[in-house]
């Protein structure tokens, strides 16, 4: 119920905060097909595509992160929140700065998940599908790796 409540408070924030930006978030419509993906730099494969805003300004942004099988992330954090939803595939994700594949927890289409501001968090693909998630927040969406030592980005043995 708790939680319930929680996601029910932040789709209510976001809807006023859009009714009060209305002027600056006219309607759009996207079909699959004009989704524009490219690929994140430095990755083995990542894509993503921007639906709405522009996560690198200050602002609501809302966009998409398609992670190919075996690969994940490192654990890192953002400065402000974010809100995940799993579209496709499994996501695997962990929390804490120790990346440790034995604790994720998979999450499944339909499910849901916020990243709370400076939280180190690492996730992305540990199975055969690709893993397709939204992700909404409040820009500048900046990425800041736990530690700058370790490679960002990891492709599991299969």
């Amino acid at each position: 119920m708790r939680q319930v409540l929680g996601t029910a408070l932040i789709a209510a924030v976001i809807g006023a905060s859009l009714a009060v930006a209305g002027a600056d978030f006219p309607f759009v419509r996207l079909t699959p097909e004009q989704l524009h993906w490219v690929d994140a730099p430095g990755t083995p494969g990542v894509q993503t595509v921007t639906l709405q805003g522009d996560p690198t300004k200050p602002g609501f942004y809302v966009m998409r992160a398609k992670f190919p099988p075996y690969v994940v992330d490192r654990p890192h954090w953002h400065p402000n929140a974010r809100y995940v939803t799993v579209l496709q595939g499994t996501w695997y994700t962990g929390t804490g700065a120790d990346f440790d594949l034995k604790r994720a927890v998979p999450l499944g289409p339909g499910s849901f998940m916020v990243h709370p501001a400076r939280a180190p968090h690492w996730d992305g693909s540990a199975s055969n599908q690709t893993v397709i998630v939204q992700i909404m927040g409040e820009g500048p969406a900046t990425t800041t790796p736990v530690d700058p030592h370790q490679p960002f980005w990891v492709r599991l043995p299969h």
